[in-house]
């Protein structure tokens, strides 16, 4: 990901979640040099093309954050028009790989509780819930919602354990 795709990559934020990141959190995560990825796909017929990658759509994108042995998965996103079609999946392989390749030994990330479909998907991946923070992401007016803590070790064993 670049600067010049912050734009869309915002946009596509902001239809698939109710409490989206801001451009400037993707700004950040550019400057602090973390792991971005974006997933492109040939676009289909009256698919919006990203502007610079001629006939490819923005299908998703990842966003970590290398720690001393770990890493910590901050934002993975697939464009609600695409999901269920296995883009998660490999965006969570090609992280596991990339984690592996700089020695991490843990892979962790928070999902909120109430997102059934993503806690099933990280479970089948092989992820373990692991813990619970309370009231950790905005919900609805003055409400908020925990976050379940959930950690993969990369041990050696394959991408997608459990699946």
């Amino acid at each position: 990901m670049t600067e010049a795709e912050l734009d869309a990559v915002s946009e596509l934020e902001k239809r698939a979640y109710a409490h989206p990141w801001s451009r400037r959190h993707f700004q950040d995560s550019l400057s602090a040099a973390y792991p971005v990825v974006l997933l492109l796909g040939e676009a289909r017929p009256g698919e919006a093309i990203l502007p610079g990658h001629e006939g490819r759509v923005l299908l998703g994108y990842l966003v970590a954050m290398r720690g001393v042995d770990e890493v910590h998965l901050l934002n993975i996103t697939v464009s609600p028009d695409h999901r269920r079609q296995g883009w998660a999946r490999l965006l969570l392989d090609a992280l596991v790989l990339w984690s592996r390749g700089q020695g991490a030994q843990c892979l962790w990330l928070e999902v909120r509780e109430g997102n059934a479909p993503a806690r099933a998907l990280y479970r089948a991946y092989g992820f373990s819930e692991v813990g619970l923070r309370k009231a950790y992401y905005p919900g609805g007016g003055r409400e908020r919602e925990n976050a379940v803590v959930m950690s993969l070790p990369l041990d050696g064993a394959p991408a997608g354990v459990g699946a």
